[in-house]
């Protein structure tokens, strides 16, 4: 069910979310290109209008200068000819100027020329009437009148100018309004672009972290809640069910274990107790090929209790991740665990080498045994009879690197990757009566990382099996931080890991 944490606001699905995020970031670029053209029409309609403007008043003050030529032109034939007709004419054109004059003089309400001309038109719409001797001496005033008439024009096209350096100006201030909305309204589609990103984004990371943190075993107590659409909600759920459900089979698993484990000891017991009567002689002397079968059977029974004994180290080691942090000699810890195997390498007729000058070194003593003991089991059980064995220990800084190293067949390429994975068995077998368990170096690698080192397969120039343990110099708990909680990096000086398979 929905926890309150995840009923914030949401869209109610992913399909919702990303229909919501596309309109979201379609709605400046929507409002960008209604801008631009409302802008455009805006241009577009004011250039209309003043090329019509143009045309029109350009046309009028061309006609007012036709008219004026035609005025005098008239006037100066009926000087000449004296005919009644051409006086028609020129009163006539005088008419058509001066209603075009009326037309035009709005458009230059400042121009001085227009009272002028309309004084002077009056004076020549009178001239008919006058006598033709004074008609004669008037006809003088037309050289002002068309020059005042050219003068309009002139003014007319000057004012046309303008409009149109107008136009480029606000066609220009328009195009900066439109550059600097475009930038706005696309910063704004960006950051909607993140936004939505993000929203989209986060509750997949979250998926990510929980399934990763569910894959490497360290679910939080309190796992947090997926926050986004329907669909992501639902599937944190899912995984929350799944990591309770995988809490349950590992407690189940682990309680297996541990009954088996018991299980297995009791009767164990009971056998190797018997073999111990029957090689003391305690019903009877035994000849020497039933001694060879007791030995036999006792030799048996402790390899079982090797392997069982393994079982309850890996069942301990998942249950208890805390460090018992104390300063030891690691040499002296290197020899004990070779005295544990010391008839077994007899028997083997393996040659050791191993380091002896004292080493201290502070960490968990009983895990870093672990770790040495599983690797030298591990040599005797793959390695060659007759062979070599070699233990090296070095300090780097605040850094212990240890190889355990030996000759024999060389790990399969085919296994490596599976090297540590526990219960696996690799395509070698063990030599010996019993095979191995298949948890003795998952049980190093854990005892390694508890202690955030890391136990690695590498090349070595001189054994064909080389198994590297990388540990820092642990803090104690009551003087730093645990050590399952702390993160320390692998000096990158170290040779880098090998993946491998599992051979114990």
């Amino acid at each position: 069910m929905t926890t309150q944490v995840s009923r914030r606001w949401r869209p109610r699905s992913l399909l919702q979310l990303v229909m919501l995020a596309f309109v979201m970031v379609m709605l400046p670029i929507a409002v960008l290109m209604f801008q631009a053209g409302q802008a455009l029409s805006e241009l577009s309609s004011l250039a209309d209008i003043s090329a019509r403007q143009a045309v029109e008043q350009t046309r009028r003050a061309r006609t007012l200068s036709n008219l004026a030529l035609e005025m005098e032109r008239s006037a100066r034939q009926y000087a000449v000819l004296e005919q009644e007709g051409l006086l028609s004419i020129y009163t006539e054109k005088a008419q058509r100027y001066a209603e075009l004059l009326d037309e035009h003089a709005p458009l230059l309400p400042d121009d001085p020329d227009i009272p002028r001309l309309r004084e002077q038109l009056s004076e020549l719409e009178a001239l008919p009437d006058t006598p033709i001797d004074e008609f004669r001496e008037q006809l003088a005033a037309f050289g002002d009148f068309s020059q005042r008439t050219d003068n309009v024009r002139h003014a007319t096209n000057q004012l046309i100018d303008e409009r149109i350096e107008n136009i480029r100006e606000r066609a220009s201030t328009v195009r900066g309004q439109l550059w600097m909305q475009t930038a706005a309204l696309v910063s704004v589609s960006l950051g909607l672009m993140l936004i939505f990103t993000w929203l989209i984004i986060r509750p997949i990371r979250q998926l990510e972290r929980r399934i990763f943190s569910l894959g490497s075993g360290m679910e939080p107590a309190s796992p947090q809640h997926i926050q986004g659409p329907a669909e992501m909600v639902r599937l944190g759920e899912r995984l929350t069910w799944l990591s309770g459900r995988l809490t349950e089979l590992e407690a189940q698993k682990q309680q297996f274990l541990r009954h088996m484990s018991h299980e297995l000891k009791t009767p164990l017991a009971s056998v190797r107790e018997g073999t111990a009567l029957l090689s003391d002689g305690v019903v009877g002397e035994l000849s020497e090929r039933q001694r060879e079968i007791v030995g036999l059977i006792d030799v048996s029974g402790q390899e079982l209790q090797a392997l069982i004994e393994q079982l309850l180290d890996y069942n301990l080691l998942q249950h208890s991740r805390g460090l018992k942090v104390t300063r030891f000699d690691l040499v002296t810890v290197i020899q004990e665990v070779l005295a544990k195997h010391r008839l077994a390498l007899d028997k083997k007729g393996m040659h050791v080498d191993w380091p002896r000058q004292p080493l201290p070194w502070q960490a968990d003593r009983e895990r870093t045994a672990s770790v040495l003991d599983n690797l030298i089991s591990n040599a005797i059980a793959y390695g060659e009879d007759g062979g070599h064995l070699a233990l090296r220990a070095q300090q780097y800084a605040s850094w212990l690197v240890v190889d355990v190293a030996n000759t024999g067949e060389p790990i399969d390429e085919n296994d490596r990757a599976r090297l540590f994975e526990a219960f696996y068995q690799g395509r070698m077998r063990r030599q010996g009566a019993l095979k191995g368990s298949g948890i003795g170096l998952s049980v190093a690698a854990d005892c390694a990382k508890v202690q955030n080192g890391r136990l690695e397969l590498v090349e070595d120039d001189t054994f064909p099996v080389c198994f590297r343990l990388t540990l820092p110099e642990v803090t104690p708990p009551e003087e730093g931080t645990d050590g399952d909680d702390a993160s320390i990096t692998t000096p990158t000086t170290m040779t880098p890991a090998l993946n491998a398979r599992n051979d114990t």
